[in-house]
């Protein structure tokens, strides 16, 4: 095949992707063993242009590697904490894309004193701290999204089964799961008839640097895998799959769900 065919059959093999042309936010990458890392993956490889944010300089030296490899338009800092960092960071995707069609929130963050103790004892600014960070983000997301997803798009957030139910060490952050599912539904009734879709993505258990945080998290790993109907637990790269279906056409009647991608360990108690 010469050159000038081979370039041809790419570009439209490239064009009949399920993302070509849809141009994508992703935040929450920390390294190559992030969840959100796999996200970016998998929707490149369908054809999608992205934007990556780094939390901070610390961060960054991990992070822009990955950025380069995945080829992202966009690398920017977001430190949700601080006035105006969102906002920003959505403002150069509409400079740069012109519309968003789906975006990824893939941040939590709990203080260990909190995270580590009973839920009574949960202090008042780390409650705060931590429903602002891995919950009221999302809806301030949303809002700022709001007018860059004018076509519709995809907006998912990432959870877990202590949601749901109690998971032992997981503590106050299951409350704070929690109210982000809810969160997605009442996001969904909200933003259903401008065609923008939400959901909440639950992996189950897998050792990434967030759960490092989580006490005898390899306790749970084993439990999990032993009571999985398939017999094992899940890896990023099928959490990726699965959240890059849900940017995509084929996913177009859905909105609102918590979607489990944890080896069917949900269902056994």
């Amino acid at each position: 095949m010469s050159a000038n065919l081979e370039q041809n059959s790419l570009a439209q093999t490239g064009s009949h992707l399920p993302l070509a042309g849809k141009k994508g936010l992703i935040t929450g990458i920390a390294n190559d063993k992030s969840i959100a890392f796999a996200v970016a993956r998998a929707v490149r490889d369908l054809g999608a242009e992205i934007a990556i944010t780094y939390q901070n300089d610390k961060t960054a030296k991990y992070t822009q590697p990955l950025a380069e490899s995945l080829g992202a338009r966009i690398f920017e800092k977001l430190d949700v904490t601080q006035p105006g960092s969102l906002e920003s960071v959505i403002e150069k995707c509409g400079t740069e894309f012109g519309q968003i069609d789906f975006a990824i929130h893939s941040m939590a963050f709990c203080e260990a004193e909190d995270l580590h103790g009973r839920v009574i004892d949960t202090s008042e600014a780390g409650f705060d701290s931590a429903m602002n960070i891995s919950c009221h983000s999302f809806l301030r997301m949303a809002k700022a999204l709001e007018p860059l997803m004018a076509e519709g798009g995809s907006l998912i957030t990432m959870s877990y089964l202590g949601a749901e139910r109690v998971v032992r060490n997981y503590g106050v952050m299951g409350i704070i799961k929690a109210a982000l599912e809810s969160a997605v539904r009442y996001m969904a009734y909200d933003l259903g008839p401008k065609g923008i879709r939400v959901f909440a993505v639950s992996p189950g258990p897998i050792m990434t640097r967030a759960a490092s945080g989580i006490t005898n998290f390899n306790k749970l790993l084993e439990s999990d895998a032993v009571k999985a109907p398939l017999g094992r637990t899940v890896t990023i790269d099928e959490v990726g799959a699965l959240t890059a279906f849900l940017c995509t056409p084929g996913s177009s009647g859905m909105t609102g769900q918590t979607i489990y991608v944890d080896a069917g360990a949900h269902i056994v108690a």
